[in-house]
């Protein structure tokens, strides 16, 4: 083997060349494959429909539970939560029994791809539109930038890797729910790329628009209008571009457009009595106004008031349940940690989203519009786009099939022509 043909870096089974060219993976969050059908039709998407036709295309399956961090953190390490440790952004800490967030680089168990490429001596950057993905996607990084839009107003070079982001953009602070969060990432991404080349960069975006709008919607095109400009601009600065999403979205609400909800802590209640079993909705996290906490996906941990097994049987009798696993289950299926896992998984039907108990539910901010939110498994499918053909190698694995969303920076690396 020749020194030209060695792997650049070796990352949790993978070996990554050195891109000839920026590679630039942007995370739509919320990017439901009815978004760009829909886009594509109204004639709203003339880049990523260019990718789909020219470059490459299909769906992958993502990481359940079909959340922002457990997705993200996967394909920032090219593998899944049992490898990564991140299965939500909620779990219950076994050593204190308290409900934490999983957004400490403590809880990682995988380096990612942008500390690795970092130490091997490529340029990396990374724009997440929410704060609370910034320390875990830069966690480990050797020089390199790492920033939010939501406090690009407070970038360090000691912490960010760069002074004045605001300046960098030329744009007001974006609130934090607002489609510009997510555009604010974009134009940094390009504003960077204009100025110097980097090796990978990852953008990885807000699902407020999708969280409040329909696929085909006028709120939704244009957003997504605005994204493909953005996206093409990152093209014409010589990048080879993967679109990929950490979930899709579901309509969650009746025909009244009511939420569609089990409160699974007042069922269980009901049913065994208070306290004999704890719900934990991993959905949860400091952005919850526009789902109400509310999603398709949740943990119950038993006391020993109640066994696993009854547990079961009730939440499986419930109608808008899809499936119910114990904790050895659940982390063969979907590829989990254990130590991060609860006695019990739920996971609702695409209409119906989960919940704890009714009165610790803030629906205000659900007020002039229906339900939409993610978990389940109705919600991993996702579009996996590049805007570059593959190469024989990635043509025969993609022929095969079961393309998993977290592969997205092994193709747009390895993998296009």
């Amino acid at each position: 083997m020749t020194k030209s043909d060695r792997p650049f870096v070796e990352l949790n089974g993978i070996a990554y060349r050195r891109p000839a060219t920026p590679v630039v993976v942007v995370c739509i969050d919320g990017g439901d494959p009815l978004y760009t059908e829909a886009g594509v039709a109204d004639g709203v998407l003339p880049t990523i429909g260019r990718y789909m036709t020219d470059g490459f295309s299909t769906l992958a399956n993502g990481v359940v539970p079909s959340f922002t961090n457990p997705n993200n953190l996967s394909i920032v390490t090219g593998a899944p939560p049992a490898v990564h440790g991140i299965s939500g952004n909620f779990f219950l800490d076994p050593e204190t029994g308290d409900a934490v967030m999983m957004n400490d680089p403590r809880w990682l168990t995988a380096e990612t791809l942008f500390a690795a490429f970092s130490r091997a001596g490529a340029r990396v950057a990374v724009v997440t539109a929410k704060d609370k993905l910034r320390r875990l996607l830069g966690h480990g990084m050797t020089g390199g930038i790492c920033f939010s839009s939501e406090q690009a107003d407070r970038c360090t070079r000691d912490e960010h890797g760069i002074e004045d982001a605001l300046g960098l953009v030329g744009w007001d602070l974006p609130d934090v729910y607002s489609a510009e969060l997510s555009l604010f990432a974009m134009e940094a991404g390009i504003r960077l790329l204009e100025r110097e080349r980097f090796d990978l960069m990852y953008l990885s975006l807000t699902d407020y628009i999708q969280h409040k709008h329909a696929p085909g919607s006028p709120e939704a095109n244009d957003f997504y209008r605005r994204l493909d400009d953005a996206i093409g601009r990152l093209e014409a600065c010589g990048a080879v571009i993967g679109l990929i999403a950490d979930h899709g979205m579901s309509d969650k609400a009746d025909a009244d457009g009511q939420p569609n909800v089990i409160y699974l802590q007042d069922r269980l209640d009901a049913r065994f009595g208070a306290g004999a079993a704890k719900v934990i909705l991993p959905i949860t996290d400091p952005y919850v106004v526009h789902h109400g906490a509310l999603g398709g996906f949740a943990r119950i941990y038993a006391t020993d008031a109640v066994t696993v097994e009854a547990l079961i049987t009730f939440t499986h009798g419930l109608p808008g349940v899809a499936a119910v696993f114990d904790k050895a289950t659940a982390c063969k299926t979907f590829e989990l940690p254990p130590e991060r896992e609860g006695d019990v998984v739920v996971v609702s039907e695409g209409g119906t989203a989960l919940g704890g108990a009714a009165a610790d539910h803030d629906l205000t901010g659900l007020e002039g519009h229906r339900l939409r939110s993610h978990g389940g498994m109705v919600e991993a499918w996702v579009p996996f786009i590049l805007s570059r053909p593959l190469n024989e190698t990635y043509r025969a694995r993609a022929a095969a099939g079961g393309i998993r969303s977290y592969e997205i920076f092994d193709y747009a690396v390895n993998g296009t022509v």
